[in-house]
């Protein structure tokens, strides 16, 4: 086959690539500019789309002995991932930038236009497994290794997109790929792995929202700052500079001028960006049994019900769940319950090993008994 190879500049997308080339197909090297500007974004060894990254994908490809070409994807990553991160925190969500990345650029502009040049798939160096199921269709899996499973973030391919794709490191430890890669003579062997957001340059994910959104801001005096309210009594605990710089489930930095009169720690209950007002309470109001979703995203067969398990964050645990679907409407029950779950987090969907698909939250019931209402997207608590 024609492949495709993606490759980051990390260590794992460039042994990615070589196992492509050693089993036999046409590999061509590509880096994806992601800004006009590369020193915008996050130097050093932490990200994943700066000029450091470019030069060591090329030399990579140098070592592998691949064509290498860079693709300017700049204008759609700040319009479909950039952006949409900024519009889901300006709405008190709070979004996955890297699943944005890898449903709108990674496995659609790429792979789109791959294809368009005649290419049959793309290689990435992600930690997944894809298998032929019984009834024919591709069928995407958790990583062999388990601490390293990325299927989380790959729960909005569609078929189409999978029986495109290649992850060639699915069924290996990450030890034994760096072990790999210096044997192969990469350099980027003892790399570290990017992580934090890779546009916010200095990793101050709030300082940056509060820079790009200073325009949207819906004070008269254009500010973002607010108050934080104790949710049980209504009492006004201190002040914040802007909504966007938390998220349900949040105990730190919350600026609290007075404790508790339990004595106990307060966590992020509800955000609401318009009146800019942060609400907090007890720990145990933030347990959450029922979760609704919409854009949902199927690797295959739309179930109608299923018992199976679901992911809530990157790198969080599994959780026992019922899942049923009408349209595009996702309801979940969490058998086993979840905290911080917060409005804009992908739930992916589990049977077994396999990712059956995802949903984007809308909102969230809490154990309680009382209900989160999606406010503008904002899980909200009614009496």
């Amino acid at each position: 086959m024609k492949v495709v190879a993606a490759m980051s500049g990390g260590v794992d997308s460039a042994v990615a690539a070589a196992r492509a080339v050693d089993a036999g197909h046409e590999v061509t090297g590509v880096h994806l500019a992601l800004s006009r500007n590369p020193a915008s974004y996050r130097t050093g060894a932490r990200g994943c789309c700066t000029i450091e990254d470019s030069n060591d994908a090329r030399r990579a490809a140098d070592v592998i002995g691949i064509p290498f070409y860079v693709w300017d994807l700049s204008e759609r990553f700040h319009a479909d991932v950039v952006t949409d991160f900024m519009d889901e925190y300006a709405a008190g969500r709070t979004p996955n930038p890297c699943l944005r990345c890898n449903e709108r650029i990674k496995f659609a502009a790429v792979l789109d236009r791959a294809l368009a040049l005649g290419f049959d798939a793309v290689a990435t160096g992600h930690y997944a497994q894809l298998r032929t199921g019984p009834d024919g269709l591709i069928e995407l899996h958790r990583a062999l290794d388990h601490a390293k499973d990325q299927s989380y973030v790959l729960g909005v391919l569609t078929q189409e997109q999978l029986a495109h794709s290649l992850f060639p490191l699915g069924d290996s430890r990450k030890p034994d790929v760096r072990a790999e890669a210096a044997r192969r003579g990469l350099l980027v062997a003892d790399k570290p792995d990017s992580h934090d957001i890779c546009f916010v340059a200095d990793g101050d994910n709030a300082g940056w929202l509060r820079e790009k959104l200073a325009e949207r801001s819906p004070n008269p005096d254009g500010g973002w700052g607010g108050r934080i309210v104790d949710d049980a009594t209504g009492e006004v605990l201190g002040e914040h500079e802007g909504t966007f710089g938390f998220t349900i489930g949040q105990r730190k930095g919350l600026r609290i001028d007075r404790p508790a009169p339990d004595g106990k720690p307060r966590f992020v209950l509800d955000i609401e960006p318009v009146t800019g007002v942060v609400r907090v309470g007890a720990r145990e109001r933030l347990a959450v049994d029922r979760i609704e979703g919409d854009r949902a995203r199927w690797c295959g067969t739309v179930p109608t019900r299923l018992e199976g398990t679901v992911q809530l964050r990157a790198h969080g645990g599994e959780h026992r769940a019922v899942v049923e679907t009408d349209g595009d409407l996702v309801r979940i029950e969490l058998l086993d319950h979840a905290e911080g779950i917060a409005p804009g987090q992908a739930a992916v969907i589990y049977d077994g090993s396999r990712v059956v698909g995802s949903a984007t939250i809308t909102a969230t019931h809490r154990v309680s008994g009382t209900a989160g209402v999606a406010v503008a997207g904002v899980a909200r608590v009614s009496s």
